[in-house]
């Protein structure tokens, strides 16, 4: 297959919200290089995009909570000579538990994943793109980002990070040509969640949950125009502005109410 001339690297591209990321990507006539550490879903994702849509996929099966992910994409695409439009940062995963019991390498795992190697995609990518005179950056936080929470202290916290960092690199960034997204999805229905856990199909039917295909679409086209933030779903917008005035004492209260019943 011929090489398109357009090209989006997405992140945790083989499932859930990255997947869908890119068939949207694809469907505006990307081709696409998708990152995930699952080498099957990835060819799935490779042969079904292919097979739909004119567009090429190339894979790159890669843990990205190590240290010289990022640079070894960027390297792939700079030998591949490709010449990347939008960079996706979607990779994630959710770590729940008080800190310290949180052993100390899946710690590491989810600092690496959710900050430093998108960080530092955005840093080689984006200079690429400052010199090209056009890209789109999205960033994938959570409306955890307003949520200093007990038990998701470290996923929170991570997705504060991607926030308030989408928000400074799109100033810098203004006037050159880049527009950076930070898209702030609430609970999804995706493999983050344990289906013996929770109630997925109904959570989704009540509209607690959103289904990864709406978050997005909805991220995708509020990156192609240009916006800065989005938050999919009237009631998580609710949410975002209701939770950071929630009172410290109310947090530790419900806390010590959910150890009691442990």
């Amino acid at each position: 297959m011929e090489k398109l001339k357009k090209y989006a690297v997405v992140t945790g591209a083989s499932s859930g919200i990255g997947w869908h990321i890119s068939k949207e990507l694809a469907m505006k006539g990307y081709s696409i290089v998708a990152v995930s550490n699952q080498a099957e879903q990835l060819k799935e994702l490779k042969n079904k995009l292919e097979t739909e849509y004119s567009i090429e996929v190339l894979t790159i099966d890669c843990d990205l909570s190590q240290k010289e992910a990022a640079g070894n994409i960027f390297k792939f695409c700079q030998e591949q000579k490709l010449e990347v439009e939008v960079l996706v940062n979607n990779a994630g995963i959710l770590v729940y538990g008080e800190v310290v019991n949180v052993p100390v390498k899946r710690a590491e795992t989810i600092l690496q994943l959710h900050m430093n190697t998108p960080a530092i995609l955005c840093r080689l990518f984006a200079e690429l793109m400052v010199k090209n005179k056009k890209g789109f950056i999205l960033n994938v936080s959570s409306i955890s980002a307003v949520m200093p929470y007990p038990t998701i202290s470290l996923y929170g916290p991570t997705k504060t990070f991607l926030r308030q960092f989408s928000r400074a690199l799109r100033t810098e960034l203004k006037g050159t040509g880049v527009s950076v997204l930070c898209l702030l999805p609430g609970a999804t229905a995706t493999a983050l969640y344990d289906q013996n856990k929770v109630n997925v199909p109904l959570a989704t039917k009540l509209g607690v949950m959103k289904k990864p295909e709406y978050v997005a679409k909805v991220g995708v086209s509020r990156l192609l125009r240009g916006k800065g933030e989005s938050v999919p779903g009237f009631l998580n917008k609710i949410i975002m502005l209701i939770v950071p005035w929630v009172p410290n004492f109310i947090i530790r209260i419900i806390y010590k109410i959910s150890l009691r019943k442990r």
